[in-house]
């Protein structure tokens, strides 16, 4: 069911939490205001008809000229492989980060059509530190990073200096405004900008079947951390985007997520918890003294998730992922 969702693209109805000034909110036609930004970042982009070369896209490295549509594109962000697949581009090159396989296996079960292509993706290393001279090899048209979790600066020149570079913002608060602006980039703003409008009608028709107002609490154990996730974060934009209830200890939008103890497990609890541990193995996190005190838990409303999707690529189709488990575990 959570591959069909996704490849087709196609608990509470309770308002989404308040953001701060730390999270830069937008709010849609129907007053409703959102912790996750929905439209192109303020000026950025190209203002060109999508389609049209050569176009000069102004982003958070600078501003770049495209001569002609890119062909050959190498993504340094692994939820832009994401974005790319979902706008209907192969990438050529990626790199891998944070234990995560360079192409995830949900984006061989959502682009089935593309196993080949997604088999000869040349992996050019770490995101943090992508290999200059195998991408140099690659030859790219356009190389895309974002500016989060690494010496952004120092990077973009270096990259800059292979090939045409674009930078997005990063993390999972910005997802949708990165995704419109890489769209821009390619020539597929308007496509980008109608797959982003039907997620949000699907987001919201699904919350609106949600009985009562269970709140879904989101939690990761990966290495030596285990966090919880809050409003400001790619799955709890999920969340706010279909008008879930987020618990008290959730609720912040200043920071993606909070590292707990495991003495501090009682942080996660929630009417739904939506778990994840990287590379799967479930038990570091319900073998902890403190998992079957959590109300979740005992009324067996504790949820494994695939890491990949909720947690580690924030793409849109990852996004669609989320959605379809919300859906499938509380819609009516």
């Amino acid at each position: 069911m959570l591959i069909a969702a996704i490849a087709l693209s196609s608990c509470s109805t309770g308002a989404p939490a308040a953001p701060t000034d730390t999270a830069t909110a937008t709010a849609t036609a129907d007053t409703t205001v959102y912790t996750t930004p929905r439209t192109m970042p303020d000026g950025k982009g190209s203002g060109a008809e999508d389609g049209v070369f050569p176009r000069t896209v102004v982003h958070f490295g600078g501003e770049t000229t495209l001569e002609s549509e890119p062909k050959k594109i190498v993504v340094i962000s692994t939820g832009q492989a994401d974005a790319l697949l979902t706008l209907g581009i192969v990438p050529t090159g990626s790199t891998s980060g944070d234990g995560a396989d360079m192409i995830p296996a949900y984006l061989y079960e959502a682009f089935p059509d593309d196993e080949a292509a997604l088999d000869s993706v040349i992996d050019v290393g770490s995101r943090f530190e992508p290999d200059i001279e195998s991408i140099a090899n690659i030859a790219p048209d356009l190389i895309l990073m974002n500016n989060a979790g690494k010496d952004a600066a120092t990077l973009y020149a270096s990259l800059s200096a292979v090939a045409p570079t674009l930078a997005t913002q990063g993390t999972g608060l910005y997802w949708k405004q990165d995704l419109l602006l890489l769209a821009d980039a390619v020539g597929k703003t308007q496509q980008a900008q109608d797959w982003l409008d039907e997620y949000h009608a699907d987001a919201q028709a699904f919350g609106e079947t949600v009985t009562g107002e269970p709140a879904v609490s989101f939690l990761r154990k990966n290495a030596d951390r285990t966090r919880v996730f809050g409003v400001a974060s790619f799955s709890g934009s999920v969340a706010e985007d279909s008008g879930l209830a987020r618990p008290e200890t959730q609720q912040f939008v200043d920071d993606t997520s909070v590292d707990i103890s495991a003495e501090q497990l009682d942080q996660a609890d929630a009417d739904w918890i939506f778990y994840g541990v990287q590379g799967g193995d479930d038990s570091q996190l319900t073998a902890l003294p403190l998992w079957p005190t959590l109300v979740a838990v005992d009324d067996d409303q504790a949820v494994s998730v695939d890491d990949d999707i909720f947690y580690l690529n924030v793409g849109p189709t990852a996004a669609r992922g989320i959605l379809s488990v919300l859906d499938t575990t509380l819609g009516n």
